[in-house]
């Protein structure tokens, strides 16, 4: 199971990778939303962790792009400083979940495997 990485700093790549290295995901990273764009559409992804400023862009970009994919993966927003503001803001545009850096281990964990639980529910609806 592969997990993209939507991050401009190396450091949270690096700690995401840290995080789930005892488990069967497998991380890919990108610096931006273009870097990312081939990636998403050539594999079938349950979850995209994304920093929340991607110059030029935004998580929003990556959003708008993830809905177009015929099987839209889980998003996670990620920042230094996830506020309530920008959790309430990322649900209601249709992102996953939140998460604050520096990164907590069991919350990357967390956070990742309900949001692919999430889109493998979803992706199961349509074969029943």
């Amino acid at each position: 199971m592969t997990v993209l990485s939507i991050s401009p700093i190396d450091a949270d790549h690096l700690s995401l990778e840290a995080s789930i290295d005892r488990s069967t995901w497998k991380l890919s990273k990108a610096h931006d939303l273009v870097s990312a764009l081939p990636f998403l559409e050539q594999h079938n992804l349950g979850v995209v962790i994304c920093e929340r400023n991607l110059p030029p862009g935004t998580w929003i970009d990556v959003l708008e792009h993830i809905k177009t994919l015929p099987i839209t993966p889980s998003l996670i927003v990620t920042d230094r400083l996830a506020d309530e503001r920008l959790w309430v803001e990322a649900l209601n545009l249709g992102a996953w979940d939140v998460m604050a850096k520096p990164f907590d281990r069991g919350e990357v964990i967390r956070c990742v495997e309900s949001g692919w639980r999430h889109w493998f529910d979803r992706i199961q609806i349509p074969a029943a």
